[in-house]
């Protein structure tokens, strides 16, 4: 009977101990959506007279996003706007709780890249300048005119490879009004930089999700179900290979027309050369999709590429949700 007793208090104590972790998840979730509220200038629920159901949803929801970074990546950003996804990532934690749910990344791990020139970085967005000082300040590289189609234009690029290629919401800003050319024109940039940011991912092997290994060559038959067993947002990457071959990161509105762009297929089955290009197309590798939550990256403010658009005043798409990539090269390419 004592045994029992002593395995029903142990049992008891595991789970208070449990509740206690989430509490303080749960806790570090909402002071995380209140700063990115502060900084987007939005009004934040300071107590228990708004909704319990609402918070609750919303915690919820943060708690099961999934974080697509370790502290040991290092970490190329494509098209930063005005830098406000590269500060997320490099922010300073200042105690425990704060960004709990998040991975701190060394600062000197992340490269920030911008296709604009800084002049004209400062002037498309009135915010760049201040967020841009922080990060150099804490020692991420920010660089400018870094066109995502002709990486290997760099030379501040050379010899080097990263564990994470990060595009968020590429779009070519052409401002096309005929939807077909306006498709073509933004799978024409997607393809390109498929192709460029070939050449500077890490070298390794396929890297494994939930303990199997992801097949090489998947069928045209599987599209589908691969699709969908890849969208679990629980899903996650196994980060204690350090041979594993760097990602490509690419983000989304899954609506349309960002959907007819038909990402996973320009990525996995592309014509053998991008238009305009004689440059072999490589292949990729399809290692899951899941939802991208813009509120759990503190003070990320997505920014459009042209006009007023690029102050904020326009939107990626009405309904859906913002989604997330996740590719591997196919085949290593020869060096």
């Amino acid at each position: 009977m004592g045994r029992s007793n002593k395995s029903l208090k142990n049992a008891l104590h595991s789970q208070q101990t449990r509740l206690k972790a989430k509490e303080k998840a749960s806790h570090a979730v909402q002071i995380s959506e209140q700063k990115a509220r502060k900084l987007a200038g939005k009004p934040v629920s300071a107590g228990p007279s708004t909704g319990k159901g609402k918070r609750k949803a919303n915690a919820c929801s943060t708690q099961k996003s999934t974080i697509p970074f370790r502290s040991t990546d290092t970490i190329l950003l494509i098209g930063e706007g005005n830098f406000s996804f590269a500060r997320a990532l490099a922010r300073p934690l200042h105690s425990e709780t704060e960004l709990a749910h998040l991975v701190h990344l060394p600062p000197n791990n992340i490269t920030a890249t911008t296709y604009d020139l800084e002049d004209d970085c400062y002037v498309k967005y009135q915010d760049a300048r201040d967020i841009v000082a922080s990060l150099r300040e804490w020692g991420v590289e920010v660089l400018f005119g870094v066109d995502a189609t002709k990486l290997e234009w760099s030379s501040t690029f050379k010899g080097r490879r990263w564990s994470k290629i990060v595009w968020n919401f590429p779009h070519a800003g052409k401002g096309i009004n005929d939807q077909d050319r306006n498709i073509l024109s933004n799978q024409t940039l997607i393809l390109g930089f498929l192709r460029s940011a070939a050449k500077f991912l890490q070298l390794g092997a396929v890297p494994i999700i939930n303990g199997r290994k992801k097949r090489t060559v998947p069928s045209e038959d599987e599209d589908r179900g691969e699709d969908e067993e890849m969208s679990d947002a629980n899903r996650s990457i196994d980060s204690e290979m350090e041979s594993n071959r760097g990602t490509i990161l690419i983000t989304l509105r899954n609506v349309p027309p960002y959907t007819l762009w038909d990402l996973p297929k320009l990525a996995k089955n592309p014509l053998p050369s991008a238009p305009g290009s004689t440059t072999p197309q490589p292949r990729y590798i399809i290692l899951r999709s899941f939802a991208f939550h813009r509120e759990i990256w503190d003070g990320y403010q997505h920014r459009m590429t042209k006009g007023v658009r690029a102050h904020g005043t326009g939107k990626t798409g009405e309904g859906g949700e913002d989604r997330t990539w996740e590719f591997c090269l196919k085949d290593i390419p020869n060096p």
